[in-house]
């Protein structure tokens, strides 16, 4: 099963190594991880998306708790948050598909940030959802470079 979990972190060094390094020691595989300082710059919040059974997800959360510099951790339940990923993307273009990448872009209400003769670069947030589909749409007209954020949330 899929859990975002959020964890409120003291800007301090080794705290994201602690965090991961507990996840990894637990046989957890980290899917996405966000981190960033929030509007008080002595805190992060550190997004994760792991897979796993909710028994030993729960152990993990525990564990988390304990640590030096953690303030708060939340295991998302469904429904509970709202999730956006950001893709910046760069599409192969030429003359003759310039105008359908465009239109696809439109159409997912991505964002044109630069183009050249020979490609196009986009941004789009959204749902893991809408990305993909996106992305599968871009497929065909060969994607050169890709980098996404991974998930970031945040409590209804």
């Amino acid at each position: 099963m899929k859990h975002t979990i959020s964890i409120l972190v003291e800007n301090q060094f080794g705290v994201l190594a602690r965090i991961a390094g507990m996840f990894s020691g637990r046989g957890f595989n980290i899917d996405t991880l966000n981190v960033a300082p929030i509007r008080n710059s002595k805190l992060s919040r550190i997004t994760v998306t792991v897979n796993g059974d909710n028994e030993q997800l729960d152990q993990a959360t525990k564990q988390l708790k304990k640590l030096v510099n953690v303030i708060e951790v939340i295991d998302f339940k469904e429904d509970q948050y709202v999730s956006r990923e950001l893709v910046m993307v760069k599409i192969q273009t030429n003359h003759d598909n310039r105008s359908d990448v465009v239109q696809i872009c439109d159409l997912f209400r991505a964002r044109v940030i630069n183009a050249t003769l020979t490609n196009i670069i986009a941004e789009l947030t959204g749902d893991d959802e809408k990305l993909n589909a996106f992305l599968n749409l871009l497929d065909e007209f060969g994607i050169l470079e890709m980098a996404r954020t991974g998930n970031l949330a945040l409590k209804r």
